[in-house]
């Protein structure tokens, strides 16, 4: 596992983002601080890292994303707020995450195009789509990897961002699973419709 410093200016209050499968901070970058620093989780083709919060930040908080959702339970549970952002704890599912036969599918028929398409199919709005730089055969090998993990059931969010567009983690699926309704008009991807980083706590 992979991390990046996104804002580190010694505050005393630090956002813990666990992205989504195959991305990087593209898809984040426009996103305001404001007085946090922010350091970011990506990259599960392993659960090693060398990375240990400094002790100094007096407030930690969490916000996830997608596959993110289900790797952060597996990891630090001492935030003063947790928030899930499209995803579950059980994203490869038939019932509460992606249908099993598709992530399958997926895998065996990955390709370039299919990655772009994957992409595409984050946003349900006209948008300029993030440009990525994580390179193709670590997105495989990582898609293959979230296959092995499974999630802390005891951990618990405190706030539950579901969007009504979602093409990848099926919207019905993650209302199944969190016994809710969507939230916010989007798709897969729905932090362009934030502004800062508190925004989503």
């Amino acid at each position: 596992m992979k991390y990046k410093w996104l804002n580190r200016k010694n505050s005393s209050k630090l956002i813990v983002f666990f992205n989504g499968w195959g991305m990087d901070e593209s898809v984040v970058e426009h996103l305001n601080p404001n007085d946090f620093d922010v350091i970011m989780f990506y990259d599960y083709n392993s659960l090693d890292t060398d990375m240990k919060i400094p002790s100094s930040y007096k407030e930690k908080f969490l916000i996830a994303w997608s596959m993110g959702v289900m790797v952060a339970t597996l990891f630090d549970n001492d935030y003063k707020s947790k928030t899930a952002v499209n995803g579950t704890l059980k994203p490869i599912d038939n019932k509460f995450g992606i249908p099993v036969k598709i992530y399958e599918l997926t895998i065996k028929n990955f390709s370039p195009a299919g990655a772009k398409r994957f992409i595409e199919n984050m946003f349900s709005e006209p948008i300029q789509l993030p440009d990525v730089k994580r390179e193709f055969d670590n997105r495989k090998t990582e898609l293959e990897a979230l296959k092995n993990y499974q999630a802390n059931t005891y951990f618990k969010y405190d706030r539950i961002i579901i969007s009504d567009n979602d093409k990848i983690i099926p919207s019905k699926n993650q209302c199944a699973y969190w016994n809710l309704e969507p939230n916010v008009k989007s798709g897969h991807c729905p932090f362009y419709l934030f502004q800062s980083w508190e925004e989503l706590l």
